[in-house]
């Protein structure tokens, strides 16, 4: 891009220096020996700021990057040896124990030990709310503690964290090319050779029509550095960043500038159920208990049930611990505690013996079922798994368990709808669990039963499907198809999906298969990485127009067209003036996605 400022500048100096020394070849020929030197010092001074200007702005599109790291906790408050010891955070080790108070930052990632509190994690995940922290929880680095004191263990430090992760990744999305991208640099590529061969076509022109070597020079250089195409340069790159990090801000932490742009054009999207739709953990939904027995009371049986399944470890046994604390129901301890594989676990709870299972084992063991049948039936058409609670050889109660739905699922699955999205949902769960989970969300299209991997042939007969609905057979991937998932199984399905999201609350191996993580596990962010996508896209074009309208409008007033006519002349300095204006004027524009709201899209 700088050939053009090159060989302009340079001719109009050395032009001017040929004159100053060698003044009589011109005033031989009865021509004025003019100099040029202002131009040339005048043009270099333009694109100089130009390029200030487009340095500053340029450092304002990698603010999220400076935001992201300054994020970060600098000491951390370690247990070590019985004291509570301040070391920097670069010598936090993992598994070292960490205490943090009320308002102070997380300095790495971790899992709580002790303590409960709410932390705010808007910086990391874009979510608003805080988030309640307890024993068990993972915490991230860099987020905020609001109300108590808690211990956690590390298990990311240094580069592993979270954080670092975002950062990486956000710095190598900026770096990389978008498809529109490959484009303009094919344009520059043969655009230089062009202009040079028109501005040399301008010198002879002007030279042989005019004979004045003084006006042929000042159109050929006009023309070089009008035509430079800095601002065709910039109208991608500048874009990009400024998407990629207005997408970290807020949780949407996207990969590469190709999957930036493809987002835009998705036409099919493909929702895991399981902690994809579902918050990912089985909860007890329904609760009924016999009339009239003994223990009829919810809290006894409760406590009876509970106390024996803290001896599993079992998701559905821990459903059911889970529901007993919220009860606020004090557990005692079971003795001779038994799990029958497949069936369920029996054992003693003060004095008592209690069972709990399936109906089949029941029926093994000769335990009447009959009372719950219609509970039973009528909890397993809305996709719940039905556990029985039997005390010393009768029935007492019976639970309903699901895997809830996330309180966004149906909000986000309605607006990808009116976005014209097909919306398509993929889960190894039984199809009756699966149909009704669909239904709940308003989904019509459902693949069910499908293993782990098969779930890559589903999404990519998908990808077919799209074009033999137009006719399109030779090219099976002209439709967009984007996976979203949150587990290893996924990962397969995520890599063979044009854009890959993956739940940033699953695993490390989805998120690394995926084209984009969602960090804080809100669908909603699907609708707003497409609309961050569409709206990068349009600023790109919209660049594109201000680097090319420039060129196009000034290359034919500074080659002349309009001296024959008017006896208008574009002045080198005005030509070097536009130039540095058009590449202000990209970066500014691109600045402009600062101001996309991300979190309007939530209420629109």
């Amino acid at each position: 891009m700088d050939t053009l400022i090159a060989l302009g500048t340079s001719a109009a100096f050395f032009y001017s220096l040929f004159a100053t020394i060698f003044p009589d070849f011109f005033l031989n020929q009865g021509l004025m020996p003019e100099v040029y030197y202002e131009t040339a010092a005048v043009v270099i001074t333009l694109i100089l700021l130009g390029q200030l200007f487009e340095n500053r702005a340029k450092g304002q599109t990698s603010e999220a990057i400076r935001k992201l790291i300054g994020l970060q906790a600098r000491d951390a408050r370690v247990i070590r040896n019985g004291r509570e010891v301040d070391v920097p955070i670069q010598e936090v080790e993992l598994d070292d124990i960490i205490l943090v108070r009320p308002g102070e930052k997380i300095p790495v990632d971790g899992e709580v030990v002790y303590g409960t509190s709410t932390i705010d994690e808007a910086m990391v995940t874009g979510e608003s709310v805080p988030v309640k922290k307890q024993p068990g929880d993972e915490v991230i680095g860099a987020t905020i503690n609001k109300t108590g004191s808690f211990k956690f263990r590390a298990t990311r430090v240094g580069k592993d964290t979270v954080l670092s992760q975002i950062v990486q990744l956000v710095r190598e999305a900026q770096g990389s090319k978008a498809p529109i991208q490959r484009l303009a640099d094919q344009v520059t590529g043969w655009f230089v050779p062009v202009v040079i061969a028109i501005a040399i076509s301008t010198f002879v022109i002007w030279f042989n029509f005019m004979g004045n070597i003084s006006l042929a020079l000042i159109t050929t250089v006009g023309v070089l550095i009008i035509a430079c195409p800095c601002a065709l340069g910039l109208a991608t790159p500048t874009s990009v960043m400024v998407g990629t990090g207005k997408g970290a801000e807020n949780g949407i932490l996207i990969k590469g500038a190709e999957s930036l742009e493809l987002a835009h054009k998705i036409k099919t999207i493909v929702l895991d159920k399981t902690g994809t739709l579902t918050e990912g953990k089985p909860t007890v939904t329904n609760f009924v208990t016999v009339r009239g027995s003994a223990n009829q009371n919810e809290f006894k049986l409760i406590k009876l049930a509970a106390s024996l399944e803290r001896n599993s470890e079992h998701p559905l046994a821990e459903a059911v611990v889970r529901y007993a604390e919220v009860q606020d129901v004090e557990l005692t301890d079971a003795r001779d505690f038994e799990a029958i594989a497949g069936s369920g676990v029996q054992g003693y709870v003060a004095s008592r013996f209690v069972q709990i299972g399936t109906k089949r084992w029941f029926s093994e063991i000769g335990i009447d079922t009959n009372l719950f049948a219609e509970q039973k039936h009528a909890w397993e058409s809305l996709g719940q798994t039905v556990i029985w609670i039997a005390v010393d050889g009768e029935v007492e109660g019976l639970m309903g368990i699901a895997d809830t739905l996330k309180p966004t699922s149906i909000e986000a699955v309605r607006k990808m709808q009116k976005m014209g999205l097909e919306v398509v949902m993929l889960t190894g769960d039984n199809r009756p669990t699966a149909e009704a989970i669909a239904s709940e969300v308003g989904i019509d299209r459902v693949f069910a039963e499908v293993r782990p991997d098969q779930k890559a042939a589903v999404v990519k007969s998908l990808q077919t499907e799209q074009t033999r609905r137009k006719g399109k057979n030779k090219n099976p991937q002209s439709k967009i198809v984007a996976m979203v998932g949150d587990g290893i199984n996924d990962a397969p399905a995520l890599a063979q999906a044009d854009v890959g999201m993956a739940i940033g609350t699953g695993t490390d191996v989805a998120i690394a298969a995926s084209d984009i993580t969602l960090i804080s596990g809100d669908l909603r962010s699907i609708v707003t990485a497409i609309k961050l996508s569409k709206a990068t896209i349009n600023n790109i074009r919209q660049n594109l127009f201000f680097a090319f309208f420039y060129n196009v409008l000034g290359i034919p007033i500074a080659a002349g067209i309009l001296f024959p006519i008017f006896g208008w002349l574009l002045n080198p300095i005005i030509a070097g003036g536009a130039m540095a204006f058009s590449s202000v004027s990209v970066v500014t524009n691109a600045l402009r996605l600062r101001n996309f709201q991300l979190k309007g899209e939530y209420n629109s």
